[in-house]
């Protein structure tokens, strides 16, 4: 089948959580045998060429604390066009000629519309394409936290306005999807009563998963993230201010990821080593991992990323949301000293050969199950 795949940004760069998932797709779309044609962004500060199944609209900002400006310029278009601001900072008359040219050449079986934010691609498709709407998240439900964890009364506005619309954005587009793909059974449960024909995928780690991996631990704990996010910083925080007061001073602890330039030479026993060239060895090479997720919403790719690389991981229940079912790698903790505890006792185990076959293992049996039920949804639509 041929395949128009409508996204925010071109995800085979894998910069974010939400690339690799998007980009998880289309790799087991194309693994089908179909053909896939994406449309999406650039970032205007990585600019690379595109694949050949990639087509860039223009480079443009991406993640708001970067883009200097932009943000007054996307409020405002989120005025005028009655968008909410994650949407208006995709919108453009470029995105929808390029849309509309494509689909004047060419005839598509299946167009998919990645994210909520892009909802307002719909009314610019023919109304008898079969449409799939990929929800990573319930979306309005992420702006509402933010709306109850707000404190003044501008940035309140600012969040109910975005619950609201995005609210109506997601529901409409689920409505007229003839499938809605989601990650988590609690998102599929939402998302059912709105569109019958939802289902669930078990999205796979991003790592290419090798039962020989590196013996050789350069450390203790590793924590790795893209701490310009928020949630994501939210937890870093956590674990600096609430759990790592009960670890021993003598642990070894490195922090990979940009945006925490800050923890240089903060705390005597930890690292920052920043951006790393390869998440996969960074993850081997600890004996424990450490993910402190308190926020956020739909499949936490890391958390499948840190039990493919064989090391054992502590996490919080955030961190394992959407994974009903996971290896002994992984030890659930949910208050600070429970965790720091945690991470203690598995520096001290003497099996993470075992640990490691385990969780290897469940990661093959997460990426055949994938491929297997896309097959399956193509076939049923």
């Amino acid at each position: 089948m041929k395949i128009l795949y409508l996204t925010t940004v071109l995800p085979s760069k894998r910069t974010t959580g939400g690339e690799i998932a998007s980009q998880a797709f289309i790799d087991a779309l194309q693994h089908n045998g179909h053909e896939v044609l994406v449309l999406g962004y650039q970032r205007q500060s990585s600019i690379f060429k595109p694949k050949n199944n990639e087509i860039s609209i223009a480079p443009r900002h991406i993640e708001t604390e970067k883009s200097r400006l932009y943000p007054m310029l996307w409020m405002s278009l989120g005025i005028l066009k009655n968008l909410p601001y994650s949407s208006a900072k995709y919108y453009s008359q470029k995105y929808i000629n390029q849309l509309k040219s494509i689909l004047k050449k060419e005839k598509f079986d299946i167009l998919i519309i990645d994210h909520a934010q892009m909802a307002w691609l719909a009314p610019f498709i023919n109304n008898k394409a079969k449409i799939i709407f990929i929800a990573h998240n319930v979306e309005h439900e992420i702006y509402l936290t933010q709306l109850k964890n707000s404190q003044s009364q501008i940035s309140q506005h600012i969040y109910q306005r975005e619950t609201y619309l995005i609210k109506d954005m997601e529901e409409n587009l689920a409505r007229t999807a003839t499938q809605v793909w989601t990650f988590t059974d609690y998102d599929a449960s939402y998302f059912r009563d709105i569109n019958k024909t939802t289902k669930t995928f078990h999205l796979p780690s991003s790592l290419k998963i090798s039962p020989h991996q590196p013996t050789i631990k350069n450390f203790d704990i590793g924590i790795i993230g893209c701490w310009t996010w928020k949630a994501n910083k939210l937890g870093l925080n956590w674990f600096l201010e609430k759990v790592y007061p009960h670890l021993p001073t003598n642990l070894s602890i490195q922090i990979a990821g940009l945006g925490a330039e800050w923890l240089r030479g903060k705390y005597p026993n930890v690292n920052y080593c920043g951006f790393v060239p390869s998440v996969q060895t960074f993850m081997a090479q600890a004996k424990v991992l450490a993910i402190p997720s308190i926020s956020g919403g739909g499949v936490q790719i890391k958390t499948l990323d840190a039990i493919a690389s064989g090391s054992p991981l502590v996490a919080t229940p955030t961190a394992l949301r959407g994974i009903s079912e996971y290896p002994s790698s992984v030890r659930v903790a949910e208050k600070p000293e429970e965790f720091a505890n945690s991470l203690v006792q598995l520096l001290a185990l003497n099996t993470i050969p075992d640990i490691c076959t385990e969780a290897i293992a469940w990661s093959e049996n997460r990426q055949s199950t994938f491929l297997a039920d896309i097959t399956y949804a193509i076939n049923h639509l």
